[in-house]
């Protein structure tokens, strides 16, 4: 799997002018699922970044986690992450997993990350989303499942 996180002070997800997701002080992690992907995967990468210390300290130092910090997460499914680009002017997308695993996947990856004891809130998988967000730093780190 393949995640994008971006330290956040607010983010919020909108599907046809309706809020369906948001957080406050917190991460917004866009997450696309690629082929050879399973559960497994999905709880490994939650963990990480359940436990990555990307927030400041009382000496505001990145010293604390999420859980730690109090924050919660917005998860967006992307599957243009697994955009290749080394050809041509137009991106192809057969890195990404097929939709019906990637969606498995995905919602995995959201309850695995709210096990964990992390308000999540989602978005809407294979729709047509707006994101909105205050970037927080501005922290943003890219993350792959077998990093």
């Amino acid at each position: 799997m393949r995640a994008l996180l971006q330290r956040v002070t607010e983010a919020s997800v909108t599907v046809a002018g309706e809020v369906i997701g948001r957080t406050g002080p917190g991460l917004l992690i866009l997450v696309c699922a690629m082929p050879g992907d399973d559960e497994a995967v999905a709880d490994k990468l939650a963990a990480k970044i359940a436990k990555l210390r990307i927030f400041a300290d009382e000496a505001g130092k990145m010293n604390l986690s999420l859980k730690d910090a109090g924050g919660g997460a917005l998860v967006v499914s992307q599957f243009t992450l697994a955009a290749d680009t080394s050809r041509g002017t137009r991106p192809g997308f057969s890195y990404a997993a097929k939709p019906d695993d990637a969606r498995r996947l995905y919602e995995h990856f959201a309850g695995s990350l709210a096990g964990l004891g992390i308000p999540v809130e989602t978005g809407e998988f294979g729709a047509d989303m707006a994101v909105a967000l205050v970037n927080d730093g501005p922290v943003t780190i890219w993350m792959d499942s077998d990093g």
